[in-house]
């Protein structure tokens, strides 16, 4: 599927392992409305955690990346550094940049497009986009996504900013929850070999873990680190056993020598 995507669509092969642009739309509006619903949740979570409304609608306009927007405001919510919240919402808006490698090349749009279309790279659209078969597919996928999520997400914001006196507690809602469930949702389908699963759940231990020990925020940061951690042990217990591996092989050759070496004497 990656190699079909990443070429243009060929003249006269639209049948060819091709999907409908009416299925396509379907998908990506499912997800759109779906995730940009939960827009709500977060400008409720916002206006909780002290900010304006005209904080919150920025941050859901310019920044635009659930998981991040969530991070932020709940680690001002706990009373976090400013500077550590922003970081640890920055870190996890990283992710953002890998896709955007990935779909650059499967999107291949012009260069003056590029700049408006990488506000849209996040995790729905990566997903929609990455599981189509053809180029015409993916940039479907892609824009129909995008719009549809970031319409309904910003309007929702607002929505949820203006509501939030009239909800009350958030926490008793359970709002602040919306925003890392999608993300988890979207997530866990990704996760499909070992070191991936790992990944994740040497995160979850190091975010979790040091939640109750660490200032706001910065338990996101330290989770940064269960990638390389996990990288370092695989690659440990690699060399480990090529190691143990031509340990055996040695003592193979050297039992080899002496076997020859009996059979010499013996005749």
């Amino acid at each position: 599927m990656t190699e079909q995507t990443a070429l243009p669509d060929a003249p006269g092969t639209e049948g060819v392992g091709a999907k409908p642009d009416a299925a396509v739309v379907r998908d990506a509006l499912g997800v759109g409305v779906a995730v940009g619903l939960s827009g709500f949740a977060f400008g409720v979570t916002s206006a909780g955690s002290g900010l304006t409304l005209a904080q919150t609608c920025a941050l859901s306009l310019l920044v635009f990346t659930g998981a991040s927007q969530f991070a932020l405001v709940g680690a001002l919510a706990a009373g976090g550094n400013p500077l550590t919240a922003a970081a640890g919402a920055f870190f996890l808006g990283v992710r953002n940049a890998f896709y955007g490698l990935r779909l650059s090349q499967l999107l291949a749009l012009p260069r003056a497009v590029r700049p408006f279309a990488a506000q849209w790279v996040i995790d729905e659209t990566a997903a929609v986009a990455l599981a189509q078969p053809t180029r015409r597919a993916v940039r479907i996928g892609f824009t129909v996504t995008g719009l549809t999520l970031y319409v309904l997400w910003n309007l929702t914001t607002l929505l949820g900013a203006l509501g939030a006196e009239a909800i009350g507690d958030t926490d008793a809602w359970g709002l602040d929850a919306a925003g890392p469930a999608v993300f988890l949702a979207l997530l866990a389908p990704m996760l499909k070999d070992t070191t991936e699963r790992a990944v994740a759940a040497v995160a979850v231990l190091l975010g979790l873990g040091l939640l109750p020990v660490l200032p706001a925020g910065v338990p996101v940061l330290v989770a940064a680190l269960a990638a390389p951690l996990v990288l370092w042990a695989r690659g440990r217990r690699a060399g480990g056993a090529e190691d143990d591996g031509a340990a055996r092989g040695a003592v193979k050759d050297d039992c080899a020598v002496r076997g020859a070496a009996e059979g010499e004497d013996g005749r």
